[in-house]
């Protein structure tokens, strides 16, 4: 078992609060040191109360989602022999109502354009067995109730 953690420290400052015109920025900060801004998202709270330069959670949700299945695409490419010269990934998430009835990220869809280098070249066969075990691995994407979809691009 491994433990991940994250401190998220937030202050009103001299703000007023019980009027609902506060900042909701804070910072993330992660074991490894970053320190990541983050702010609610502004299609829950509008700006000035929301930070359009900080990351919102449902930001940071697709990202790991997307994030993993790349870590792990790198590795399922190394173990079979590709060489990967780059991957980028635009990823997608949608919050829509779920089978209860409640606001929750209910897709996730990642684009992801793999550049393999050297002589040999995987076929598309190949690339999408590559991206369906490194979806079968991706410790993401087994945690999350909701649908993750890849998809992809070349």
């Amino acid at each position: 078992m491994s433990n991940y953690g994250a401190t998220v420290h937030g202050q009103r400052g001299e703000q007023p609060f019980i009027d609902k015109r506060y900042s909701r920025r804070h910072e993330c900060h992660v074991d490894g040191g970053a320190v990541v801004p983050g702010s609610s998202s502004p299609h829950a709270v509008r700006v000035p109360c929301s930070d359009l330069a900080a990351v919102d959670p449902e930001e940071a949700f697709v990202a790991s989602v997307s994030s993993c299945q790349m870590t792990w695409f790198l590795d399922v490419a190394s173990r079979a022999g590709w060489v990967v010269d780059g991957y980028r990934d635009h990823a997608l998430g949608v919050m829509a109502p779920n089978a209860e009835g409640k606001l929750a990220m209910t897709f996730v869809t990642l684009r992801s354009a793999v550049r393999f280098g050297g002589a040999k070249q995987p076929d598309a066969n190949q690339v999408h067995a590559l991206h369906h075990q490194a979806h079968a691995e991706c410790f993401i994407a087994s945690s999350v109730k909701s649908q993750v979809r890849c998809e992809p691009v070349a």
